[in-house]
């Protein structure tokens, strides 16, 4: 395939710009999608940035930090020609949800220092604490702004009403939750609350945990600690039941001489123009090939029909995003 560069989007009213297709960094230094090649897996962060990819995605909640650490390099390299994103707010040493003042302004401190830089470009609230109103979360991250430890603020999976009051206090950048051709939820009130008020969308999970690439059939093909083996679209039958759902997606992805995952990508992209806001995916990998794979997707551009063809998919899917949809913003929303 011939070389080469996406387009830039901005990141909200003011925002930072950034290739049109992000790349979502929480598998490499994990165990939640298996073991990790880590050679390949640095050979792939280059590759991506070569393609114009420019938003690297991470959480110190990633690997207990490690996946910070694992960028640190990258970054050092690097540092005026990416935009680092990274999140707090889960602890995998500890079950809850952390958004007291004392704990974000503890751990923007930890994640500066793993990343090994002197600010944070987009810093995400990644996943709200209902107990802690979301202003006096926003305010203690404004102050990270003021105090030039971050530039852009954040949320992740938030409700449109949790977006409109985090915006009264200070402008949000993009809003980071799933989104793609099988999980639709947020375009209900989130996505427009979203363009109502500047803030790009940033989906996560884009090719459906792998199976919008149609490469991942059944459970059965997941190693052992693959952390998809316990999420309800993968229980119960519902892997092979959700894997029959694609013949559509082949069938466009044919008419394109492209794959299933460039299709699934080239439908986010078109949501740029249909919702009329910023949308940077940002698909996870660890290898060359398939950063490769996943940015030509944005060049695709689909037909009316196709994006016609495609609509009902998401009604038909099999099980939850998660075990517990309050994890999200679809079960809280009113």
């Amino acid at each position: 395939m011939t070389d080469f560069k996406l387009d830039q989007v901005r990141l909200g009213t003011g925002g930072p710009l950034v290739g049109q297709q992000g790349f979502g960094a929480m598998g490499i230094k994990t165990d939640y999608y298996g073991t990790t090649d880590e050679t390949e897996a640095r050979a792939a962060l280059e590759r991506a940035l070569s393609l114009g990819i420019t938003l690297f995605d991470t959480a110190d909640a990633y690997g207990n930090g490690a996946n910070e650490k694992f960028l640190a390099p990258f970054l050092a390299a690097h540092r005026d020609e990416v935009v680092i994103a990274t999140k707090f707010g889960l602890d995998n040493e500890r079950p809850g949800i952390f958004n007291d003042p004392a704990y974000i302004r503890a751990a923007v401190d930890r994640s500066l220092r793993r990343l090994g830089v002197d600010h944070i470009d987009v810093y995400y609230l990644h996943r709200r604490d209902v107990n802690v109103p979301i202003e006096q979360t926003v305010g203690v991250m404004a102050e990270l702004v003021a105090a030039g430890k971050v530039r852009h603020l954040g949320l992740s999976e938030v409700t449109a009403d949790e977006l409109r009051a985090a915006y009264a206090v200070h402008p949000i950048a993009a809003v980071e939750s799933e989104w793609s051709l099988f999980s639709r939820d947020i375009e209900n009130r989130v996505v427009p609350a979203a363009a109502a008020l500047g803030t790009a969308l940033v989906p996560y999970s884009p090719l459906g945990r792998g199976i919008l690439t149609g490469q991942v059939p059944s459970v059965q093909g997941l190693e052992a600690g693959d952390v998809r083996r316990g999420m309800p679209r993968f229980a119960g039958g519902n892997d092979r039941a959700n894997h029959d759902l694609l013949a559509p997606v082949r069938e466009v992805a044919a008419a394109h001489e492209a794959t299933p995952a460039q299709i699934a990508l080239a439908w986010l992209h078109a949501q740029q123009e249909v919702r009329g806001l910023p949308v940077v995916p940002i698909p996870g990998t660890r290898t060359r090939a398939r950063v490769t794979e996943n940015a030509a997707g944005a060049r695709i551009a689909l037909t009316a029909d196709e994006l016609k063809l495609l609509d009902p998919l998401a009604a038909q899917v099999a099980g939850e995003r998660y075990a517990d949809m309050t994890f999200a913003s679809g079960g809280r929303e009113n």
